[in-house]
């Protein structure tokens, strides 16, 4: 029997046996089989390969490390050889999780999308036959709006600054609109006063350029020229040894100054999502917003820009009536 007849009785099975069962018929079949198949291969060795592949599709360190953490806690509680595992094993799984963990339907479908990553990968490497995260569909979410800042909350928040780091950040957040993790990692020398605009590095390390407006520019420079200290890292610690922000750092700051003046959940996401929906509410094209965010694909754009209800109302009747 040749290798492509095996396959061909393997793919009519493929309905009505689940994944541990095709194994066996193919390790019973291989016999007839002049190629021989491989030999078992533990789950520490398929996690190494995926993510070595993973790795070499551009994926980051940060993703990489929330994924093996995610597989290997799964299949250690699933306790058998990820070829092995069937539909209803990954069901009980992920219901199990969530009663355990009090989990969020976003957290439950974050890690279905990674189990499904992980077994479509095995799939597509022959190691199983089909995968079986394939009849385990999306997690309903329901969808909300999320919030961004008033014009009179940034206000207040500027106000609130005691210094001229934290008045620059506010500014270079708001107007730029970029990811905190992106912020942390600026130098001084990445900025280019002239033309208010810098180089940054976001997801899987894509550049892209970034904008800001004059009064970001303006309190910006003012800070840099006051600074005495040495660092190259755009913002640093107030106190010595004026050492590179951190993003926990950045958030912490934001935290504190929200609650000194009344503001709750303040978080540099925020200005992100705030920037967003004026650009939408202010006519920008969505292509163009989604070059500003650095966004892959635009439906990722579409999900930050909330667009208000009361120009939803004035588009309704400047267009229909």
């Amino acid at each position: 029997m040749q290798q492509s007849e095996v396959q061909c009785v393997i793919t009519d099975m493929l309905p009505y046996l689940n994944n541990s069962q095709l194994i066996k018929l193919k390790q019973s079949m291989k016999k007839l089989v002049v190629r021989k198949e491989p030999d078992e291969l533990k789950n520490e060795v398929l996690l190494k390969r995926y993510f070595s592949s993973k790795r070499a599709e551009g994926c980051s360190e940060k993703s990489l490390k929330y994924y093996k953490a995610t597989l290997i806690q799964a299949l250690d509680t699933l306790g058998k050889n990820a070829r092995e595992v069937i539909t209803d094993e990954l069901r009980n799984y992920l219901m199990n999780y969530q009663l355990q963990h009090s989990s969020s339907k976003i957290t439950i479908d974050n890690i279905r999308r990674i189990l499904s990553s992980f077994f479509n990968w095995l799939e597509d490497e022959d190691y199983i036959i089909k995968s079986p995260v394939r009849r385990i569909h999306k997690v309903k979410i329901a969808t909300t709006v999320k919030e961004t800042y008033t014009d009179e909350e940034l206000e207040k928040l500027r106000d609130g600054c005691g210094n001229i780091r934290d008045l620059a950040i506010i500014d270079f957040l708001a107007s730029t609109g970029m990811r905190v993790g992106e912020l942390v990692l600026l130098n001084k020398d990445d900025i280019n006063f002239n033309e208010r605009e810098c180089i940054v590095f976001g997801k899987g390390n894509k550049e892209r350029i970034a904008y800001f407006d004059a009064r970001a520019k303006l309190h910006l420079k003012k800070y840099i020229e006051e600074r005495i200290d040495s660092e190259e890292a755009l913002f640093v610690s107030i106190r010595r040894p004026n050492k590179r922000l951190t993003i926990g750092g950045i958030e912490s700051r934001l935290k504190s100054l929200g609650n000194k003046v009344g503001i709750s959940h303040v978080y540099p996401h925020k200005f992100r999502r705030t920037l967003a929906t004026t650009a939408i509410d202010k006519g920008m094209p969505i292509e163009q917003l989604q070059r500003l965010l650095g966004h892959k694909r635009i439906d990722t754009t579409l999900h930050y820009a909330m667009v208000k209800q009361q120009n939803v109302k004035i588009a309704h009747r400047k267009y229909i009536g």
